[in-house]
């Protein structure tokens, strides 16, 4: 029950205080620190992302104009547009990487029962990468290309409930491969990796683990037919085998035998050949598995186009990622409330409001419900959905 809190202040309710108390305390965030604590950091920084607030000055001068309710907030030292950038320089990143793990493990239990249209007992992780361009004269250290300066974020999605799980920073010319080394493969678990993460000996690691990929086979791969299956060409399946490496080192990463699975889109008419280390499901399920990898594309999409990931509000490797964990907490955030509170609203609506009724004191279930229009709701205006309704 609303007990005359600010919808903001609703929202905020749901983080674990404990835990990021904990956090705080294992890097030291609060050392030396008289007013602006990182709770204020944090509360800050999360207005800006639900608010889409452009820079600091913006994001300072909104909560100002909100006069004595800045208190009601939750935020407690004085807010300065110095204060905060400081904090953003200097706070150490990981405690809210920290505080981003805490919440994806409570979202990812409340969208455990999320069914699928395939049955699988095991979870469904897709892999993939974005680029984040950045201005060259200020980010001097995120090396790209000659000419251009840019981030990207290596991120593990679960398909139930579009959870990321894992998620990595690194310079725009780092490889993708190398995120592969940082999974902590979970075993019975299928993994659905995109064509740039091929490296059969790092693949092996997933067959040691007890886990399964699916990924797309490149146009030189070189294999030896060792069987073959019956295939559903009304499916769109062309042909099921049983294959083994040919070229020496590809297969002394990989001494396995591996499933390829060709596919033809019925919808598109483009032909696709998986590789697999899953003999067990159908060909089919492993078309739409892959299939299903697109849902990390609208990861991506949907946080550069309602989250603060694309102008940052620092320049330090340190502010950076401060401002991606946080956006990532913001995410999380919204998935938990939205289930445990059983809203019939899409994230971007739930954004959109409350970066107009940020301040009002109504009930967070009332305050959604009010702004739902159904007749909107049946019309397709071609927006990025993530969360089932």
């Amino acid at each position: 029950m609303n007990q005359g809190r600010s919808l903001f202040s609703q929202l905020l309710q749901y983080l674990p205080h404990y835990e990021l108390a904990k956090c705080v305390a294992r890097y030291r965030g609060n050392a030396r620190v008289r007013s602006f604590s990182c709770h204020d950091q944090l509360l800050c920084m999360a207005f800006a992302q639900m608010t889409f607030r452009d820079s600091l000055r913006d994001t300072i001068c909104s909560l100002r104009a909100s006069g004595t309710t800045l208190y009601h907030l939750g935020i407690r030292g004085r807010v300065s547009r110095s204060t905060l950038a400081d904090a953003n320089e200097k706070r150490d990143w990981r405690i809210w990487a920290d505080l981003a793990q805490v919440l994806i493990a409570q979202a990812r239990a409340l969208y455990i029962d999320q069914p699928m249209d395939v049955r699988l007992r095991g979870c469904v992780y897709a892999l993939d990468s974005t680029t984040i361009e950045l201005c060259m004269g200020l980010f001097p250290w995120a090396a790209y290309k000659a000419t251009q300066r840019a981030i990207k974020l290596h991120t593990l999605l679960d398909l139930r409930g579009n959870i990321p799980v894992f998620l990595r920073i690194s310079t725009g010319k780092g490889k993708d491969l190398l995120a592969l080394d940082q999974l902590i493969i979970e075993p019975g678990a299928c993994y659905v990796l995109d064509r740039g993460y091929l490296d059969f000996a790092r693949l092996h690691r997933f067959t040691r683990a007890h886990a399964f990929f699916v990924t797309r086979a490149r146009k030189d791969f070189r294999f030896r037919r060792i069987a073959s299956r019956p295939a559903n060409k009304s499916a769109g399946i062309i042909c099921d085998q049983t294959v083994e490496l040919i070229w020496h080192y590809t297969r002394k990463g990989y001494p396995a035998p591996l499933r390829r699975v060709r596919f033809v889109d019925p919808q598109t008419g483009k032909r696709l050949v998986f590789l697999s280390n899953n003999f067990t499901f159908s060909a089919t399920t492993i078309a739409w598995l892959y299939r299903r990898r697109w849902q990390v594309e609208l990861f991506f999409k949907w946080v550069k186009q309602y989250l603060r990931m694309k102008a940052f509000f620092g320049t330090s490797p340190n502010a950076v990622r401060t401002q991606v964990w946080i956006g990532v907490i913001v995410y999380v955030l919204l998935a938990i409330v939205k289930k445990r509170e059983s809203l019939d609203v899409t994230p971007s609506q739930m954004l959109t409001i409350l970066s107009v009724r940020a301040f009002e004191k109504t009930p967070i279930n009332q305050a959604f419900l009010e702004n739902t229009d159904p007749e909107a709701r049946r019309q397709n205006h071609n927006q990025l959905e993530l969360f089932d309704l």
